[in-house]
């Protein structure tokens, strides 16, 4: 079983413990990212769980499903609305268990699935390593969502190795996505991890580099919180202009929160 499938079942449990603590009316509350609800953002999970479960049968079931998404945006939907769409008003218990045991079966087969297997998807086909991966780094993203509506201070733990990584593998991407030019190579990046060990990424450097707590750096790469509302030490110009836009998920350029809007 791949390490990262292991963890994406951790996330997903522990996740799915903390959604039992949620009452009624809080299933239903706005949080800070785009006015989604709980509840939209657990069908925004289990719909794009089960478009990867339809990438691991690959040819015709992929793009099926593909073609249907792309319809839906064409006509101005968004995510949210796509996915309430697909499952319409079903009760949150509902939603949760369909949630937890799609997850349980997509994130086994893709543990078991060859690590060389390319899986198609939107643009690129991707790794089943990476593929897997981008699925860890979604749900902790849009958990995160929860646990500040909430007003929880979440436990971390190294299982967010997997989104630094990404973090790091879409320097490039941040740009690009958004048509400006790549201004320079990778910084250098010094990571705390929570249990105190040291992440780093390419060659040492005082003058380009981002430096501090590893799930401060996993938000801002995910836009979960404006660089300005950590504490990470970003040196340089390059990192400067790479940490206030980072986008580590697919899609259009996505802005990040304004200062204090989400700390």
């Amino acid at each position: 079983m791949l390490q990262e499938s292991l963890d994406l079942l951790a996330e997903v449990e522990e996740f799915h413990d903390f959604l039992l603590t949620l009452d009624e009316s809080e299933w239903q509350k706005n949080t800070g990212f785009m006015n989604w609800t709980p509840w939209d953002v657990v069908a925004h999970l289990h719909y794009f769980d089960l478009v990867s479960q339809t990438a691991l049968e690959g040819g015709a079931p992929f793009k099926a499903r593909q073609d249907a998404l792309i319809r839906s945006i064409g006509k101005g939907m968004t995510n949210a609305q796509i996915a309430r769409e697909e499952f319409g008003e079903i009760a949150p218990v509902e939603l949760l268990d369909r949630w937890l045991t799609t997850c349980r079966t997509m994130a086994t087969e893709l543990g078991e699935s060859d690590p060389k297997r390319r899986l198609p998807w939107f643009g690129p086909d991707m790794g089943v390593r990476m593929f897997t991966t981008a699925r860890y780094m979604e749900t902790w993203a849009h958990s995160q969502e929860v646990y500040d509506l909430k007003g929880t201070k979440r436990t971390y733990n190294d299982r967010i190795k997997n989104v630094a990584a990404i973090g790091m593998r879409t320097f490039g991407w941040t740009f690009v996505n958004r048509k400006i030019e790549v201004p320079g190579a990778p910084p250098y990046v010094r990571l705390i991890a929570p249990s105190g060990a040291v992440w780093e990424w390419n060659d040492p450097s005082e003058e380009d580099c981002v430096r501090g707590d590893a799930a401060e750096f996993c938000h801002v790469v995910t836009q979960g919180r404006n660089v300005e509302d950590t504490g990470l030490e970003v040196v340089g110009a390059v990192p400067s202009q790479w940490m206030a836009i980072a986008q580590c998920f697919a899609g259009g350029p996505v802005d990040p929160p304004k200062p204090g809007e989400r700390n």
